[in-house]
């Protein structure tokens, strides 16, 4: 981390005095990902972190019925930070909370939790599970249609009076004020599409790094004047915004996924955690891809993955192995490349590391990697292949979901069954729509 902040609650309360520190905001997430707040005076925090801050559970979308809504929120000292878009002259600090029952016991609709536990499972493995990012997003002059682009550069594109540049710019050094490193930022194929990338870290500490992060993006857009959003594919014709996960499990300091002696540098245990995350891929898609749009993004033709294969540096397989530089064997990872910047950290990173694990520990055989493009093989060549499709809408995904028993013990029975409720409604309210595209098409004609 670039910014060093206190790390234990004496640590905190200290900094916070010597800091003359006013506002400390608790932060949670619900079900679907939408983050939660709210503010304290710094003079009740000492208070809080002995007793907690109760709360109405009820009104948080996937947590309890209204007969059985007390909720405790405990701020995590490790995960205090300073808000740099705040106003200066009154300074607030922020905290992710930990959400209890009233008995004390962790409240398994917590997405944290959800993730803690799993962790857990891979702690008790041996396995330290980390991962790293690459947060794609779209600036807007405004949210409302029809969208106005800031530019029509592509990928990598530096353009004379960009002005996006600066704000992408000034949006990292406020992460990193915050104590968020990032390695790069740069523009992204579709017009307007941007990219930030983040330091690989354990995991419960990059869901909350990718929380705060689309937070701050979205506050230097409205500092400026403009909008950010993490909408997957807000631009017909044009690629959507994916958010690939680079992830690796260490053993004792050690990174598990490599093997000097391999001829692609992979260990047995990267190979096994490859397949599963391939077995299961159909399942945890709607995990990693929760919304209607989502599965806009998954078409061919964009970069998105559609097929479930795997490859060394192939970028139209679901699973990219980045090359093996000598002398890095602690960067040694995959890259799955389905997820979308608008899921639930938690969750998402829950449900691949519960396909990892499974098949460590079942010891899933990996299939040959697919080093062809897939977009340009035949149906009939990929089914010989024996290469099939991830889900091509909401519907077909929650449908897959429903039946997975990996995914229902991933995330627990709370949570499971609240996050398939709510996907079902949200199918609902979509399909009964009558949209642009059926009156320009059908009104005509019909």
């Amino acid at each position: 981390m670039t910014n060093s902040f206190p790390k234990t609650k004496e640590e905190v309360l200290k900094y916070i005095k010597d800091n003359d520190i006013y506002f400390v905001e608790i932060w949670f997430a619900d079900v679907l990902g939408y983050l939660k707040s709210f503010t304290i005076t710094a003079h009740e925090l000492e208070k809080a972190f002995e007793e907690g801050l109760g709360f109405d559970g009820s009104s948080v979308r996937g947590y309890t019925r209204i007969d059985e809504s007390d909720m405790i929120a405990f701020p995590e000292p490790e995960t205090f930070t300073i808000l740099p878009w705040r106003q200066k002259e009154i300074k607030v600090a922020r905290m992710f909370a930990t959400i209890v029952e009233p008995n004390g016991k962790p409240f398994d609709g917590d997405p944290r939790n959800v993730l803690k536990k799993m962790l857990n499972k891979a702690k008790n493995m041996g396995y330290k599970f980390y991962v790293g990012p690459e947060l794609e997003f779209f600036y807007f002059k405004s949210p409302n249609p029809p969208l106005e682009v800031l530019d029509w550069g592509g990928y990598f594109d530096l353009i004379p009076r960009d002005e996006a540049v600066d704000l992408r710019n000034q949006t990292v050094k406020m992460l990193e004020e915050m104590g968020i490193t990032v390695e790069f930022n740069h523009h992204e194929v579709a017009p307007s599409q941007h990219e930030i990338d983040f330091r690989y870290a354990e995991a419960l500490t990059m869901a909350d790094i990718v929380m705060t992060a689309r937070l701050a993006i979205k506050e230097v857009a409205y500092l400026n004047g403009v909008y950010a959003t993490f909408m997957p594919k807000p631009l017909f014709g044009q690629n959507g915004s994916g958010m690939h996960v680079h992830m690796s499990l260490f053993k004792d300091e050690r990174n598990a996924f490599f093997d000097p002696n391999d001829k692609y540098h992979l260990s047995s245990i990267a190979k096994h955690f490859i397949a599963g995350l391939l077995k299961h891929a159909k399942e945890i898609t709607l995990i990693t891809n929760q919304w209607v749009n989502s599965y806009k993004r998954l078409v061919p033709g964009y970069e998105a993955p559609v097929y479930i294969s795997w490859a060394m540096r192939n970028r139209s397989d679901l699973i990219r192995v980045p090359m093996y530089k000598p002398g890095k064997e602690e960067a040694t990872r995959i890259e799955y490349r389905a997820p979308d910047p608008a899921c639930n950290p938690y969750l998402a990173f829950a449900v691949m590391l519960a396909a990892g694990l499974e098949g460590i520990e079942k010891k899933y055989p990996l299939p040959d990697p697919v080093e062809e493009n897939v977009y340009h093989m035949t149906e009939e060549e990929r089914r010989k292949r024996g290469i099939e499709n991830l889900p091509g809408s909401l519907i077909e995904a929650i449908e897959i979901t429903e039946k997975s028993e990996l995914v229902r013990n991933a995330l627990g029975d709370h949570v499971f069954t609240n996050f398939i409720e709510n996907k079902k409604m949200e199918w609902d309210n979509y399909r009964r729509q009558v949209t642009t595209y059926e009156l320009e098409t059908y009104l005509p004609i019909l």
